[in-house]
């Protein structure tokens, strides 16, 4: 009866808060088939008004897969010409706001990147640097610690061999088998997975990879709130737009909180593909018209 009393109060209490302040009810975050947008016109036709130049806007951006095409080697990755040109412009805007939350380490997706007056998040969000060179690392228990160096220990005598390797870090780690013979692949693949869950990490499927990341709750959807109340305040999702896109499974993760506070994109190619994203973009090439398009209202 007790259960039954408390379910009742607390549904009286969700209609005497809708009927008094409708917006303050909280809808779940929800997977779905996303609309497509599969030229330039489509982001203006199927977000009519979403930009303003009047507005601030946040661009929060993967890197791998969305800002550059995936490469046989993460060293080998760049970004399209057109695309840096274009993101370069709008890092100068005074409205605008650009940050780029990677699993790659923090120096490493710098280097990469490499635009001025950026704010990079590293390690999926556990390493953050602002442009003034401030940082925010979140600071792991000694026993994940030494967790995480007896499984880059053991994935690197045990998995590392065949074109597989271990991608080391320092606070997560990307086993990748790109380039392991297909007849090898699913037992590398399987073997390191459930060494990474023996250490206690989250083991995540990637592009021809397994991300490995420590049992905490931080995230690239964590850093991505994280980011935003920084540069805007509790309060920023009523003055800032926020434009999100990425192409992986971690990505998912900001796409979910971010979901009907800002846009987001998923490039994905899979048509049924299930994704907390507003709109799916079906290649990578479309991040360029992505970036035009708000070039369009900032720049132009």
């Amino acid at each position: 009866m007790q259960v039954q009393a408390k379910f009742i109060y607390l549904l009286v209490l969700i209609v005497s808060v809708a009927r008094s302040n409708p917006e303050e009810i909280i809808r779940m975050p929800e997977k779905r088939v996303a609309p497509v947008i599969s030229r330039l016109e489509e982001f203006e036709q199927k977000l009519p008004g979403y930009l303003n130049s009047h507005n601030k806007l946040a661009i929060l951006l993967d890197y791998d897969g969305t800002l550059a095409p995936i490469a046989d080697n993460p060293s080998k990755t760049q970004m399209p010409v057109e695309l840096e040109k274009t993101l370069h412009k709008l890092a100068k805007h005074p409205q605008i706001f650009l940050a780029v939350i990677s699993g790659r380490g923090l120096k490493d997706v710098q280097a990469h990147v490499s635009i001025n007056g950026t704010t990079y998040a590293g390690n999926h969000g556990l390493e953050i640097e602002y442009p003034d060179g401030s940082r925010h690392d979140y600071e792991l228990p000694a026993e994940i610690k030494k967790n995480y160096t007896d499984m880059v220990r053991e994935l690197k005598e045990q998995v590392e061999k065949n074109g597989a390797w271990v991608e080391d870090k320092r606070v997560s780690l990307t086993y990748h088998y790109r380039d392991t013979p297909v007849e090898l692949k699913d037992a590398q693949k399987q073997l390191a997975t459930e060494i990474c869950l023996r250490h206690g990490f989250r083991a995540n499927q990637a592009h021809e990879a397994i991300e490995a990341k420590p049992p905490v709750n931080w995230n690239k959807g964590e850093a991505a709130l994280y980011i935003l109340k920084q540069k805007f305040g509790d309060n920023w999702h009523k003055d800032v737009r926020v434009v999100f896109a990425g192409d992986d499974t971690t990505d998912e993760d900001a796409m979910r909180v971010l979901q009907g506070l800002g846009r987001s994109f998923r490039i994905a190619t899979d048509e049924q593909i299930q994704t907390f994203a507003d709109f799916r973009l079906p290649k990578q090439a479309l991040m360029t018209d992505l970036l035009k398009w708000i070039a369009q209202v900032y720049v132009s």
